[in-house]
């Protein structure tokens, strides 16, 4: 069954975002190295990223590697820099067909030159297109990204640039780095697990949760698509009552 046909295209998530979890676990099934679970990996990347251009998606945020990420053995931490170069130079063409801006969050000064050089020259290339914007969470973590709102929000009051009875929920937003993206509609994470593990925290208050059991390389289309259709069999009420909403 086609489950494209039973998208509501008028009831999309604006902000969609996935936790892509269990490419180790998928390459330990198929007596692979965990490598080659990443790379497997990214070939769903590469499809979700082009059907969810496809359906309308404004914004897809993907959390690629998390500040805890780094206590992984050297190894695969390298292997996962490299994959990310070359990914994101084999991609820009699919971003530029597809009208694709890249962005990023996340603390990237963590990240090897090389891996900042080639983020920095796609998001340059791509920085005019309009159809959706990609977010990569790299070396990302909520919590980091909070501390360092709150230090900075600190440190205005302090010297009087803003008042402290003046901080509100927008005045926290504008120093988060998703300053320039909405709230999340929907999550997604992949692998069995029922975690968030720091994963945009402020973002998803109100967001709708997705578990699934599929592990991310055997993530595809039609896995996206019944995700969506989920959500919109859902009732957001946002706090109020469903006669409220209607």
């Amino acid at each position: 069954m086609n489950l494209l046909e039973n998208i509501d295209k008028d009831k999309l998530p604006r902000h969609l975002a996935i936790i892509m979890d269990g490419n180790g676990r998928w390459a330990k099934q198929q007596g692979f190295l965990r490598a080659i679970g990443h790379e497997s990996g990214s070939k769903s990347v590469k499809q979700i990223i082009k059907t969810s251009a496809k359906l309308g998606i404004e914004f897809l945020t993907l959390y690629a590697f998390s500040t805890e990420n780094w206590n992984r053995p050297k190894l695969e931490v390298d292997t996962l820099m490299k994959i990310l170069i070359r990914s994101l130079k084999k991609e820009l063409p699919t971003l530029e067909q597809n009208n694709i801006r890249l962005n990023t969050i996340g603390n990237l000064e963590k990240l090897p030159q090389s891996a900042q050089k080639e983020l920095l020259d796609v998001m340059e290339k791509t920085k005019n297109n309009t159809h959706m914007t990609l977010t990569l969470a790299l070396s990302y973590g909520s919590r980091e990204e909070m501390v360092s709102a709150i230090k900075e929000i600190s440190n205005k009051v302090k010297n009087n640039i803003i008042s402290i009875d003046t901080i509100d929920d927008s005045i926290i937003n504008e120093h988060l780095y998703t300053h320039d993206l909405p709230d999340v509609d929907l999550l997604i994470r992949t692998s069995g697990e029922h975690r968030i593990s720091n994963f945009l925290l402020w973002q998803i208050a109100y967001a709708e949760l997705y578990f699934t059991d599929i592990l991310w390389p055997d993530f595809k289309e039609q896995d996206l698509y019944e995700a969506i259709v989920s959500y919109q069999k859902r009732e957001r009420r946002f706090g109020k009552t469903s006669e409220q909403i209607k």
